[in-house]
């Protein structure tokens, strides 16, 4: 468990505390979870962006988002949403969605923004 003896306060550093420690998946998941700074710090973080990116609640409860990057990437698969995607495309925001979860969010930002310019 996470302790004041340990460095840094953010989400990152919990996250990379127990990552280093093994916990992967499902396991780092439910660490986090029931990691009491990692929760208060979750949720204040939340209510800062959720006030500059709305989110359905039902993505508040299937996603972490834990970073800016993150609510840039849902804020995009929202837009996109709105567009008339190829069935092809449609299966690509699908499958980015499910990276939400975890890492990936780099990349998944640089392809979301070259299919907003396909469709705009």
């Amino acid at each position: 468990m996470w302790t004041r003896t340990m460095r840094g306060s953010s989400l990152q550093s919990i996250e990379d505390y127990y990552y280093r420690h093994g916990l992967r998946g499902a396991a780092l998941r439910k660490a986090t979870e029931n990691d009491e700074k990692y929760v208060r710090i979750l949720k204040k973080r939340r209510q800062t962006l959720t006030k500059q990116f709305p989110v359905q609640p039902r993505d508040r409860k299937r996603y972490v988002l834990s970073t800016d990057q993150d609510y840039l990437i849902l804020g995009k698969i929202y837009e996109l949403g709105r567009q008339k995607l190829s069935a092809t495309d449609k299966a690509l925001v699908k499958l980015i969605r499910t990276q939400l979860e975890h890492h990936w969010r780099t990349p998944i930002i640089r392809f979301l923004n070259q299919l907003l310019r396909k469709y705009r």
